[in-house]
């Protein structure tokens, strides 16, 4: 099956509201075995969308329509697509005193032209909505052809599609999908070249999607029943794993953090942070992830000198002598942390996150980082070099991301790639760095 995406609404056009519907229903469509010839962007003019639906109709089995299903008079996606498909609309009795109950719950009153939302296919039949006012509507041909309209509000929109229209495009696909999706550190054009060969396969499928630091590979297999299709599935996940090694760090998880707090809960550990250029980004991540309280407990954001010494025990003649962004810096807020915490793992960061502040031999962009291992008195140092990306927020970011990969590498007892290891007692000399 094929499909193309119409999303209405004039204020996409015009950069108002960012189009995330599009994004969402591609990778939808994409799990589902549907393949998305076009995604479209048009405003509310009837004539125009009347050219582009007859168009797409030609082209593709079904037609994924997102916006203008409101009440106002520029709001015609119904009525546009019901001529284009042979249908009319008649008035719900039904739908309009779920609107009524609606507003009623909302503490609002509704207008006239709110009726005009209770109009539904005569030929077609309405989707209903749970999440709003304004039902859906389904439109067929006699060739099969299809035309699905949800609301343009993504929360209805999402919540349509999971409810009702996914279930019923899985039925038509005869077939059972499902997806995973494997998170890898490192850039997309490095992951990709490394594991080419294994996109090239139609079922099951894989598409890689960029992230800060990080990409996502989903994988989606379609087979006759659900345990073939997750057997398939797997298998050729694991075809990616055996490819990518340990960057390969989880599958369908939201973040990398998510996986941190898992290792950390599953190995009886606990972690501390002590942050200086990311102001704690480290441990608000960390904290996002819910049960985090049972591994972490301290985050220490020292960005003065003197907070450095006061809260973790560096040594003001450390600083002097290597500059507060420094490795043997990064080492003793490491070690600072685990102490005055009690973890057993912790990290220190501190570098030049711009975009001022460049030192001889330490541009903008220079960032170390430690790990510190309590349980062993050892622990891991590395400078990372981020200038290339120029934009303060992607190498705070980045770095928060090496940093919470550091301590999921020192709990299962991962190599530290580009790593020197560092007691505290025998800092690194700034030149061997």
């Amino acid at each position: 099956m094929t499909a193309e995406i119409i999303c209405v609404g004039t204020e996409l056009l015009l950069g108002d509201i960012l189009n995330t519907n599009a994004q969402f229903l591609s990778r939808e469509l994409a799990e589902l075995g549907i393949s998305v010839l076009h995604q479209h962007v048009i405003g509310d003019n009837p004539e125009r969308l009347r050219d582009l639906v007859n168009r797409a109709r030609q082209r593709s089995d079904l037609l994924v329509f997102s916006g203008g299903l409101g009440p106002t008079e520029d709001d015609l996606t119904k009525e546009t697509v019901a001529q284009a498909f042979g249908d009319t609309l008649h008035f719900d009795e039904e739908e309009w005193q779920k609107i009524l109950a609606f507003f009623a719950r909302t503490n609002r009153k509704p207008t006239p032209n709110n009726r005009k939302q209770a109009m539904v296919p005569t030929i077609g039949h309405k989707i209903v909505n749970d999440f709003g006012t304004a039902p859906g509507a389904w439109f067929e041909d006699s060739t099969g052809h299809c035309a699905v309209l949800m609301p343009g509000v993504p929360r209805e929109m999402k919540g349509m599609w999971t409810q009702q229209i996914r279930p019923a495009l899985q039925k038509r696909q005869n077939c059972t999908i499902h997806s995973h999706t494997l998170r890898v550190l490192g850039g997309e054009s490095s992951i990709a070249t490394k594991v080419a060969p294994l996109f090239e396969s139609t079922n099951p499928t894989a598409a890689i999607y960029c992230k800060t630091g990080e990409s996502e590979i989903r994988i989606t297999a379609r087979e006759a029943t659900p345990e073939a299709a997750e057997r398939s599935c797997k298998a050729y996940l694991q075809k990616f794993r055996d490819i990518l090694g340990d960057a390969a760090y989880d599958v369908d998880v939201p973040a990398l953090e998510y996986t941190v707090v898992r290792i950390l809960r599953e190995k009886g550990l606990h972690a501390a942070t002590a942050e200086s250029c990311t102001g704690g980004m480290i441990a608000q991540r960390l904290t996002n992830v819910p049960g985090s309280s049972e591994v972490f407990g301290y985050g220490f954001v020292t960005y003065a000198e003197a907070a450095k010494q006061k809260l973790l025990g560096v040594d003001a003649a450390l600083i002097e002598q290597y500059n507060v962004v420094s490795g043997p810096v990064a080492v003793a807020m490491a070690f600072g942390a685990a102490r005055a915490s009690g973890a057993e793992l912790a990290v220190g960061i501190t570098g030049l996150a711009g975009p001022g502040g460049a030192l001889p031999g330490k541009p903008v962009g220079t960032v170390y980082l430690a790990g510190a291992d309590a349980r062993t008195n050892r622990g891991w140092l590395l400078r990372l070099v981020l200038g290339g990306y120029h934009e303060r927020s992607i190498i705070r970011a980045r770095a928060a991301l090496y940093a919470l990969d550091l301590l999921r590498r020192m709990a299962l007892e991962l190599p530290v790639p580009d790593g020197m290891a560092v007691t505290p007692q025998t800092p690194p000399q700034e030149s061997n760095i």
